[in-house]
C-alpha cells in the first residue's frame, strides 16, 4: 500500500470572490451561516489585522512525522491558505520558525494547524497569520511515515477540501465550498452594509430590544 496519497493541485479561488470577501467580517457571516467555522480551540498565534481570504491547501500527517509537510511547502502558491490535519496528535509541533519561514516565502497567506506549533517568537516576527492548538517544545521529525496532500481533511471539526475558499480575521476562520461562495458573499455583503445601523438610534436613547424585535417577542410570551 502507498505511504503517500497526493491529489491534483486545486484551482485557486477567483480574484473577484477574494476581493469581495475581504470586505466582509467572519462574524457577519456567522449571523446567517452555521457550517464551516473552525473550532475556537484552534487559536491565533499570529492574528490577522484585517480580513484575509485565500485558497485552501491541505496536508494530513501522522504523529511524529512531518515529511510530507516539508514536501508540500514546495508546492504552495501565493494566496494559498495551508491547513494541516494532525490526525489526532496534540503532542508534536509540526511547524516552527524554519518551516513557517518557508511557508511565508512561498507566498501562503495563513496557516491552520489542528495541533501545536513551536517557536512562537520566530513565527510572530514573520507576521504570518497562524492558528494552532497551543504550543509544544516537542517537534516532528522526518520519519517518512506517510500522509495525504491535496485531498479532503478535517481541521477544527470542519471538513476542508483543497480549493475551498478561506475567510479569516480576528474573530476566527471560515471554510466555504467554492460552489457556495457566491451566494454567501451576496448575503454577507448586504448584511455588512447594514452593520452598525442602529448605533445612532441607541445613542439617542432607543432600546436594543425594541430595534431588534426581541422585546416584542418577550412581551408577547409574557402576555400569553
Amino acid at each position: 500500500m502507498k505511504k503517500y496519497h497526493i491529489g491534483p493541485v486545486p484551482k485557486q479561488v477567483d480574484i473577484a470572490l477574494i476581493e469581495g470577501f475581504t470586505k466582509v467580517e467572519v462574524a457577519t457571516i456567522g449571523h446567517f451561516r452555521h457550517r464551516g467555522f473552525v473550532h475556537h480551540s484552534i487559536a491565533p498565534v499570529v492574528e490577522p489585522t484585517e480580513t484575509i481570504v485565500g485558497t485552501a491547501a491541505t496536508v494530513a500527517i501522522p504523529g511524529t512525522d512531518s515529511t510530507l509537510l516539508h514536501h508540500a511547502v514546495g508546492s504552495l502558491r501565493p494566496g494559498d491558505f495551508l491547513f494541516v490535519d494532525r490526525l489526532g496528535d496534540d503532542r508534536h509541533a509540526c511547524i516552527g520558525g524554519g518551516v513557517a519561514f518557508a511557508i511565508k516565502t512561498a507566498g501562503a497567506i495563513g496557516v491552520v494547524i489542528d495541533g501545536p506549533c513551536t517557536d512562537v517568537e520566530e513565527i510572530a516576527e514573520l507576521d504570518m497569520p497562524l492558528w494552532s492548538r497551543g504550543v509544544s517544545g516537542i517537534t516532528t521529525r522526518l520519519n517518512n511515515l506517510g500522509g495525504a496532500m491535496n485531498l479532503p481533511i478535517s481541521c477544527g471539526n470542519v471538513p476542508v477540501m483543497p480549493g475551498d475558499i478561506v475567510i479569516a480575521d480576528a474573530s476566527g476562520i471560515l471554510v466555504i465550498p467554492i460552489d457556495e461562495a457566491a451566494e454567501v458573499l451576496e448575503e454577507a455583503t448586504a448584511r455588512q452594509a447594514r452593520a452598525g445601523r442602529n448605533k445612532g438610534k441607541i445613542a439617542a436613547g432607543e432600546k436594543l430590544g425594541d430595534l431588534s424585535g426581541a422585546s416584542r417577542l418577550v412581551n408577547a410570551a409574557l402576555e400569553a
